[in-house]
């Protein structure tokens, strides 16, 4: 059970610092782009 503990904080840390990182390089525009354009082609707009 502490494997699986430890292993869900460090996966936390790991997606928490990912996203600080991504926002500090302003990666914050192109995925929302990204998806916006994701959507409008699963509707069949795009």
């Amino acid at each position: 059970m502490k494997v699986k503990e430890g292993l869900r904080w460090i996966l936390l840390i790991a997606s928490i610092a990912s996203i600080v990182i991504g926002i500090f390089r302003e990666e914050v525009l192109t995925v929302l782009v990204k998806a916006i354009n994701i959507c409008l082609e699963c509707v069949g707009i795009g």
